[in-house]
């Protein structure tokens, strides 16, 4: 694998998707991280989405816990109540140092036979509920075009699994960062070292600094606000599908800035039920075939207390 010391930056624009594709390919066959810059997205969606945010997490505890996170994983996350302890990157025996508002898919109501289907929770705060969803749908056109780009740049020619993504699984996470503080301890995260589990995160965040990439070597490197840009990332389900073509880079978040950090990171992945695999045109499987939902049960169960099975 290459060493890297800065992450890329892809511009899209009117540029054909081919050409993107180039770029897209050298950026995640190297790095699994990029700037993307002129992506179309309206400036007013992503500032409002952020004083959502800080509305939101501005609130009084009691207020978040209305809507606290349930078992289709919608609602507020409160601090310490998620750890990854299924990293292979880390010894994680301590929980994330933030807190976040998860925004999932729309359902009219929950599918027994769907994971994770549901309708969303919504606090009492005026505005709130709009501004996320104007925000999620100009991300799902914006991730739509990413992964179509994505699958020319693993030089895959049969694009139909595009079709799980008509009914995509879709979060958006409000995350709330509290200041750690300077002498807090090497294994206590923002966010431990992982990797994203589905196939592509597109994040904002504010100037505050803190989300650092891990090379190959094993060196940290910052990604720092860039202004007018998402930071884009490749999960271990288009790695899958890519057969290791595209790279899921581990990453981490320690704020220990002395500010309050914010970031909205929304991940666009398949529907649940679609079967994860090594797609035709690129060689011969490194990957076993894995449904996304049962990948998904597994992650969730063991990281949030919200999704631990119930005893009977």
């Amino acid at each position: 694998m290459t060493e890297f010391t800065e992450i890329p930056v892809i511009r899209l624009g009117d540029r054909p998707d081919s050409e993107i594709a180039a770029d897209f390919r050298a950026a995640y066959g190297t790095t699994g991280f990029g700037y993307v810059q002129d992506h179309g997205v309206d400036p007013a969606l992503i500032e409002a989405v952020f004083d959502a945010s800080a509305r939101f997490h501005a609130l009084p505890l009691e207020a978040k816990m209305q809507v606290a996170v349930d078992r289709s994983h919608r609602g507020y996350i409160p601090i310490n109540s998620s750890t990854d302890v299924n990293s292979t990157l880390a010894d994680v025996t301590k929980p994330n140092q933030s807190a976040s508002f998860m925004m999932m898919r729309e359902d009219a109501a929950a599918d027994p036979a769907t994971y994770l289907s549901g309708p969303n929770q919504w606090p009492d705060l005026e505005g709130f509920r709009p501004a996320l969803e104007a925000y999620s749908a100009a991300m799902c056109d914006l991730g739509r075009r990413l992964m179509s780009i994505a699958l020319q740049a693993a030089e895959i020619t049969d694009t139909s699994i595009l079709s799980a993504f008509d009914t995509p699984t879709t979060w958006l996470r409000l995350l709330h960062y509290p200041p750690q503080p300077a002498t807090s301890a090497g294994d206590l995260y923002g966010s431990a070292p992982h990797t994203d589990f589905g196939c592509l995160t597109l994040l904002v965040q504010d100037d505050v600094g803190g989300l650092q990439v891990k090379t190959p070597a094993g060196h940290w490197v910052d990604v720092p606000k860039r202004d007018g840009t998402f930071v884009v990332n490749v999960g271990d389900m288009l790695n899958r599908m890519s057969n290791g073509r595209l790279l899921s880079t581990p990453h981490r978040v320690i704020n220990r800035s002395g500010r309050e950090r914010y970031s909205c990171p929304f991940f666009y992945d398949p529907h649940v039920q679609t079967v994860i695999e090594p797609l035709p045109g690129t060689g011969t499987p490194r990957f076993e075939p894995q449904i996304f939902g049962d990948f998904l049960r597994g992650e969730l169960e063991a990281a949030y207390e919200a999704h631990k099975p119930v005893l009977k």
